[in-house]
């Protein structure tokens, strides 16, 4: 039950003032990996009905945060839901929808699932039941609940929401900006979100991912879009890193992943994909909290990887359409 309660935190919009991220000077950096402040709490629901741009549909704030319910704003853009992605099973399998979005989209607090290989979401999801696959930061709800889910869901109910995701097309929803100064943030719902006022920050070395109209993401709009502020610079580096490997420093990403990213086989995309989480996934590979059967391969790729070349990798990859 306590999983339950804070997932419904990860949900919403949080009842909190507004501060700046930063990136510490040691450990998973913060931008990537944003938690929710202690003793965060979800805004109340008043009753009004939510609504979103080009969409009949409307849901109160309790409906927007029902576990076992995806919100569907936009029933014509994918084929019709399997339950366990509409709703799950109760008590404990959450609507995969309701994290991933109705037609997979995702967000930068989790995977875009749309078009990935079904192979390669069965065996996600068994790495992470067998524990192979973690975070550097396992406490943070999205890990934790992929797990919970992991355990939760039978081998059918995997295999059919593998098929589902894997038959969407993934669509192009995040802009790549190289800029030197980036809206101030503050973490919601897991995610960066800008702070009211357009107060202006120097980037750094971080990438600032946030939703253009955080109301539509927190809504569960599985068309919402965003900007990825990255340091100026890193598109081009990240190009040279991904295509020849930049004279020794990592090994190319087209090998495995395709001359477009657009993946190979059972291997997944990384054209197009969130780039806070492409930067925690190497994160994680690079600190051995993410093993498992693909690993091995990656281990080289990140062996010598700073964040930095991190940042430029994610940027170039996100700024490829999928």
């Amino acid at each position: 039950m306590k999983l339950l309660a804070t997932l419904l935190i990860l949900a919403l919009p949080i009842a909190q003032a507004p501060g700046t991220s930063a990136s510490p000077a040691e450990g998973p950096p913060a931008w990537a990996y944003p938690e929710n402040p202690p003793g965060s709490k979800a805004v109340p629901d008043d009753g009004s009905l939510r609504h979103v741009p080009d969409s009949n549909v409307t849901y109160t704030l309790t409906q927007v945060r029902d576990l076992f319910a995806a919100p569907d704003w936009h029933p014509g853009d994918h084929p019709a839901m399997p339950e366990v992605v509409s709703h799950g099973r109760r008590p404990d399998l959450y609507a995969c929808g309701f994290c991933h979005r109705a037609d997979g989209p995702g967000g930068s607090e989790n995977a875009s699932l749309a078009g990935l290989p079904v192979e390669y979401i069965v065996r996600q999801m068994a790495e992470f039941k067998s524990g192979a696959r973690s975070s550097s930061l396992p406490e943070r709800l999205p890990p934790k609940a992929m797990v919970s889910v992991s355990k939760a869901a039978t081998s059918a109910e995997i295999e059919e929401a593998a098929a589902y995701f894997s038959g969407l097309k993934p669509k192009s929803n995040i802009r790549v900006i190289e800029a030197s100064m980036v809206p101030a943030t503050y973490v919601t719902g897991w995610h960066l979100a800008a702070v009211e006022g357009g107060i202006q920050e120097p980037i750094g070395q971080r990438i600032i991912e946030i939703p253009t109209d955080s109301e539509r993401f927190e809504s569960r709009d599985s068309r919402a879009k965003f900007i990825a502020y990255v340091p100026i610079g890193s598109i081009r580096k990240g190009e040279l890193l991904v295509k020849d490997g930049a004279a020794g420093k990592t090994v190319p990403c087209a090998g495995c992943h395709g001359a477009d990213l657009k993946g190979l086989g059972a291997i997944p995309r990384l054209a197009g994909r969130s780039p806070s989480y492409l930067v925690r996934q190497l994160y994680d590979f690079k600190h051995g909290t993410r093993a498992g059967l693909g690993s091995a391969l990656m281990l080289p790729t990140v062996a010598n990887l700073e964040v930095d070349d991190m940042i430029s990798i994610a940027a170039y990859a996100a700024s490829v359409a999928p």
